[in-house]
């Protein structure tokens, strides 16, 4: 549909509101008629309606906004809760652009209009963030027509000849650009989300951190340019801490004449040797009469500044004003958007040749502080005027930041957008300004042999530095002095002093470091900076300068103790140059995106594995909390398999404060799918390899490490195992073992378990600590709060980098009344430091397995060898007989009680229910006695020993023979 007699509907998208007013108002004012007002959908997103011309085409032009991005980068849903999948995973997770529910109103305004356009002119900024939103209004527009021409507006000041230039030399949108923002957006994604999940989930809990935030809303947030920004802050800290002040000493000499007093420096500068200062000054002293070995008169000149950009904006806005970055960029976007000066973010340092310079000087010539200096720059008999020098930098979109308008002050500005304008204007007229000229002067004199010098300076022509007031070329000016002259000094003095640690950074000073080393662009600096305030990891004094926290350098301590740069500059640089690559066509976005990744992820898996260095570097500043680490139940471990109970988070591999080891659900308390495995595990690592039998996968092996005296003999101490419900051997010594204990450290009650967790053995003997029934071991009344496994030591932390040493941990010791060792039976030791086991932690309750001998009454169903019977001694099955085969390879079990029962060498069969609990969608099995959901609900519910398990019912239907997520009327 065309607009009114046959002319193009056109469009029109800006960045924000008030973008689309100011050119909606410059075009119908140039040559547009009857500019009308509507609503849109968004109340705040105004559409202004005016015909116009474009190269002689008549146009009904439509003129919009949008407010920033329209869309954002987000994991899929079952990746967005922290505890649904190991952060490792977040490298790899499949990640979509969205429209949020706060700017739908936006996106159906643009779909309304589009569908009656023939033309889609785009007015984002013309800088890489731009360009990426300009092609998410693309991808919402050409949804609904997929006709539309697509054109580019570029300009980079909200005036009329800009606009007007601008709309009738339209152009394509630079996918380069738009691609370069999508590669930096997914990176910063995947890496921020992981570390942040990992640091917050580690440490949150397990310290008292002193910050602004509640404990529970504490995030540790990582940042690939957050925390190099913090590195430069913490570096410069730990140098100035690091410092020791060194006395040194050297010689003044002053000369008083009638034409004023020069202050002579000793061209040797300072010596750290006493005596050998004294020896020099001495010969001085002896012979005082100074010679004047050279006068040396010249002109200088004092350069005016480069064109500003962004980066100079921020630091001078600092230093001469004492305001944050953060914030002189919001005023600054304020004066853009208001017209009075031109796009506030540019790398660009050089003003180009199509730039009327004289123009943008003349608008000037009213102003009461600075309107006189500017005619005289416009004076050709003054001989001020001097084309402006160029920094080298150009970012091809923006010109340097300049006066588009001239003001004297509008009603509605703060002091700080008076100041800013005036910092524009004035630092303008400086770069078109001839430097200033100086005479300056050295004279240098001997004495004895020794050197010495002064100079003195007079301004010859101020020039630009009569409009530049925030600068000075100060100076003092030297009496007369004449080669060969001879004089005594008036004073001749040997002086101390002591060397001084660097400052700490002002905002200038890290800007310029971020600068330096490409950390962040010149859009996103100052929003960084502000991050490392926001999350408490540094402070800012009233003098501009930066502290770390404790808690932002015990972060950084943390990593730099693992031996990674992660805070170190490097890494982003070369990302950085990665994504200008991509901006400029020379590298893909994928390339980017594989390589940038892969290296993040191999340091995160690495950084994972050293995550102790965290925790000591956390100690040297915060006390431990008593709150139940993240690390118990929440944190994230080693990745096994997706959950088969709630289908949406991921099961992990991890280890609780007993060192009882489990595979559970990472969307605890919602789901409570857990498979513990036996209690005599003394390690376990998730390996690479995938189980080829269990589904849905990939299900991956553990590698596990069992404690000798714990497993039966003919069992080997190591083995490759899968928790998927198809391993024997897993079974069979969670059979003989039982499970670990899954209830919390004493004191703070019992967990919740779910239906589908393995149970241990209900029958007891009488605990081994009291020899009493009615308890278990673990609950003994007798015993010391806290779990059994710690042992007594005393943590003595020392702070790093001389900083003194830090607070003494010491641990409370176990119960000191020892009977015989539960292991040895030997008195002396306890039998948490029993010789005879393995090195490690022992698990709260100490098992120890006594097989005795018995007569052979069966054969192995595998290899028809005869098996010996034996009796348990664990903890959950003491005194219970079994069979087993003593070849490895077979791994024939069958309990005693289990033949009396005519189960025929399949007394294992009854524990694969339980066992698969993390797969009970599975169909079929591998493993001898295995069943599948299928079959399910045709058994009843028993524990790891094969006891049933009463009291359970399927919630969806009431019947106590099976679970719900195996009802087979769930969902009628």
């Amino acid at each position: 549909m065309s607009g009114s007699g046959g002319s193009i509907r056109v469009l029109n998208v800006a960045e924000k509101p008030s973008v689309a007013k100011s050119v909606a108002t410059l075009l119908s004012g140039n040559q547009g008629q009857g500019l009308r007002v509507r609503e849109g959908r968004s109340r705040y997103n105004k559409i202004y309606e005016f015909n116009y011309s474009i190269n002689g085409r008549p146009c009904h032009m439509l003129v919009t906004s949008v407010t920033g991005h329209l869309m954002e980068l987000e994991f899929e849903d079952r990746f967005r809760k922290w505890h649904a999948c190991d952060p490792a995973l977040l490298f790899t997770a499949p990640v979509h652009k969205k429209v949020p529910e706060d700017k739908l109103d936006i996106k159906r305004t643009l779909e309304e209009e589009a569908r009656r356009c023939q033309w889609l002119v785009l007015w984002l900024d013309c800088d890489r963030e731009g360009e990426n939103i300009a092609f998410e209004v693309i991808e919402v527009c050409t949804a609904v027509n997929r006709h539309l021409t697509i054109r580019r507006a570029r300009f980079s000041a909200l005036t009329e000849r800009d606009i007007y230039n601008a709309v009738q030399n339209l152009v394509n949108a630079n996918k380069f650009f738009a691609d370069a923002v999508d590669a930096r957006q997914e990176i910063d994604l995947r890496i921020g989300a992981s570390f942040t999940r990992f640091q917050t989930m580690l440490l949150r809990d397990a310290f008292v951190i002193d910050s602004t935030a509640s404990d529970r809303n504490l995030v540790l947030s990582y940042g690939p340019c957050q925390f190099p920004t913090l590195g430069f802050v913490v570096e410069r800290y730990w140098e100035i801490q690091s410092h020791e002040p060194e006395e040194f000493w050297t010689i003044n000499c002053s000369h008083k004449s009638d034409e004023g007093t020069a202050t002579f420096h000793w061209m040797r500068g300072h010596l750290f040797d006493y005596a050998c200062a004294v020896v020099i000054y001495e010969m001085c002293v002896e012979e005082p009469t100074a010679t004047v070995t050279k006068v040396r008169q010249q002109e200088k000149l004092k350069k005016p500044p480069n064109p500003l950009n962004t980066i100079q904006l921020e630091q001078r806005a600092s230093i001469y004003f004492r305001m944050s970055s953060e914030h002189t960029m919001k005023v600054a976007e304020e004066l853009y958007q208001a017209g009075f000066i031109s796009y506030p973010r540019t790398e660009t340092d050089g003003f180009s040749e199509r730039t009327d310079l004289h123009a943008i000087v003349e608008e000037q010539q009213r102003h009461p502080g600075w309107g006189s200096y500017a005619q005289r720059l416009l004076d050709p008999a003054s001989g001020l005027w001097k084309n402006p020098s160029n920094g080298g930098h150009d970012d091809k979109a923006h010109p340097p930041i300049h006066p588009t308008k001239f003001s004297s002050g509008e009603s509605g500005w703060s002091q700080d957008h008076h100041r800013l304008y005036e910092l524009v204007v004035r630092h303008f007229l400086a770069c078109v300004s001839q430097p200033a000229v100086g005479a300056e002067t050295t004279v240098e004199i001997d004495i004895a042999g020794e050197l010495f010098s002064a100079s003195g300076r007079v301004i010859l022509a101020k020039n630009y530095l009569d409009v530049y007031r925030f600068e000075s070329w100060g100076g003092s000016l030297l009496p007369t002095y004449e080669f060969g002259q001879q004089f005594v000094p008036t004073t001749l003095t040997l002086d101390s002093g002591v060397t001084r640690p660097p400052p700490l950074l002002s905002e200038a000073d890290l800007l310029s470091c971020m600068d330096k080393e490409g950390i962040g662009t010149d859009a996103t600096m100052h929003d960084h900076i502000k991050k490392l305030l926001d999350r408490f990891y540094a402070t800012k004094d009233s003098s501009m300068r930066f502290s770390p926290t404790n808690l932002g350098e015990a972060l950084v301590m943390g990593y730099d103790d693992m031996g990674y740069k992660l805070w170190k500059p490097y890494l982003r640089a070369v990302m950085e140059r990665d994504m200008k690559a991509v901006s400029e066509g020379a590298k893909s976005k994928a390339e980017v995106l594989e390589t940038c990744l892969q290296q993040m992820k191999a340091c995160f898996l690495d950084a994972r594995l050293n995550k102790v260095k965290l925790f000591e570097a956390m100690s040297v500043f915060f006390e431990r909390s008593s709150r139940p680490s993240g690390d118990d139940q929440h944190t994230s471990g080693e990745f096994v398999r997706q959950c088969g109970l709630c289908h949406e988070a991921d099961m992990v591999l991890r280890q609780n404060r007993d060192g009882n080891f489990m595979v559970g659900c990472l969307g605890y308390p919602q789901c409570r799918n857990a498979v513990w495995l036996p209690g005599s595990v003394s390690e376990a690592a998730v390996t690479t390899n995938v189980c080829n039998s269990c589904t849905p996968g990939p299900v991956y092996l553990i590698q596990f490490t069992f404690r000798r005296l714990e497993i039966p003999p003919n069992y080997s101490a190591n083995h490759l195992g899968c928790i998927g419900g198809c391993d024997e051997t897993l079974r069979q010594l969670t059979e003989i073992c039982g499970t670990g204990s899954r209830l919390s450290a004493r004191g703070r009650g019992p967990v919740t378990s779910n239906n589908n967790v393995p149970r241990s053995n209900t029958r007891q003997g009488p605990c081994i600590y009291c020899h009493q029934a009615g308890h278990s071991s673990g609950d003994c009344p007798s015993q010391s709060s806290g779990p059994r496994s710690v042992r007594p030591q005393s943590m003595n932390v020392q702070s790093a980098r001389g900083r003194g040493p830090a607070m003494s941990n010491n641990v409370q010791q176990s119960n000191t009344r020892q009977g015989a060792c539960i292991y040895c039976h030997q008195t002396g030791h306890s039998s948490g430091d029993c010789p005879s086991q393995s090195s490690g932690p022992q698990s709260a309750r100490p098992r120890s397995m006594n097989v005795q001998s018995g007569q052979v009454s069966t054969s192995c169903s595998t290899c028809g060898a005869p098996c010996a019977l034996r009796t348990a001694n664990t903890i959950a099955n003491r005194g219970r007989k079994f069979y087993s085969c003593q070849s490895q390879a077979c791994n024939f079990f069958v309990w005693e009680d289990s033949l009396n029962n005519d189960n025929g060498g399949r007394g294992f069969q009854r524990a694969n229910v339980s066992a698969s609990a993390s797969n009970p969608t599975r169909s079929g099995g591998s493993g001898r006695g295995g069943r599948g959901a299928g079959d399910a609900a045709g058994v009843s519910f028993v524990s790891a020993t094969g006891d049933p398990v009463s009291g359970r019912r399927c919630f969806a239907c009431g019947d106590p023979s099976h679970f719900a997520n195996v009802c087979p009327n769930r969902g009628n």
